[in-house]
Formats: C-alpha cells, structure tokens, sequence
C-alpha cells in the first residue's frame, strides 16, 4: 500500500530537517574543534582534559558519519561520548570533586560500560533480522 501524498510530503519534509540538523552538529563540532586547537596553540599546552575534548569532537563526527553510511544510529556511540565526558569531567573537576560524588561520576561511567557490553552481547546473541 503507497502512502497518501501528504505522508510522502511530511516524511521529505521530516528528511530535510534531519539533514539540515546533521550539517548544523558537523559544522558546530567542526567549528568548536579548530577553536580548541587555537586554544591549545595559544596556551602552548596540550592537557588531557584538552585531549578528551578532541576526543569527544571525534566521536561526534564519527557518529553523524555512520549515520551517513548506514542511515541508521548505533546506540552504542552516544554511550560512547557520554563515558568519554564523564571522564573528561572527573579529570578537571577531581580536586574539587567530594568524593561521593567521584563515586558516584565513577558508577555512572561503569553503568554506561556495562550498557555497552549488553548492547553488544544483545547485538551478537541476538542479531537483527533483515528489515529491523
């Protein structure tokens, strides 16, 4: 059964959206990274902290480039950007952190690895059929 027309015009409109928000996180995350090494260059240090954050860039576009690819998101990558921030957290505020609260940032991070093993072990003991 075809859609009626309005469904195909809201379906192209809906995709011209998504396109033009992909191009707009490209561009930011781009942007926000010549400017980290700007940063980088003018202090004439590179910290971990800076390193995560680069990192962090580098995630992103590897996302929206598989997103590209494939046309779809694999959930493992923002799990993967939210461990790599937790982290990049903790190193710049360990100092001032109270160590709850390092304990608590510490779990948050083995929660999100442990939801990485699941999705990837659901992944291989459990593979998608052919239209899911």
């Amino acid at each position: 059964m075809d859609n009626p027309p309005t469904s195909k015009i809201a379906i192209n409109v809906l995709h011209v959206i998504e396109q033009l928000g992909l191009l707009v996180i490209v561009v930011a995350t781009v942007f926000a990274g010549i400017h980290e090494v700007g940063v980088m260059m003018s202090n004439a240090v590179v910290t971990l902290a800076d390193l995560l954050l680069m990192f962090l860039y580098l995630e992103i576009l590897a996302m929206v480039g598989v997103y590209y690819r494939s046309g779809k998101l694999p959930v493992r990558f923002p799990i993967y950007i939210a461990i790599v921030a937790l982290a990049r957290y903790i190193v710049l505020d360990i100092k001032n952190m109270e160590l709850m609260h390092l304990i608590a940032v510490s779990a948050a991070i083995l929660l999100l690895a442990l939801a990485v093993l699941a999705v990837r072990y659901g992944h291989v003991r459990f593979p998608y059929g052919e239209h899911e």
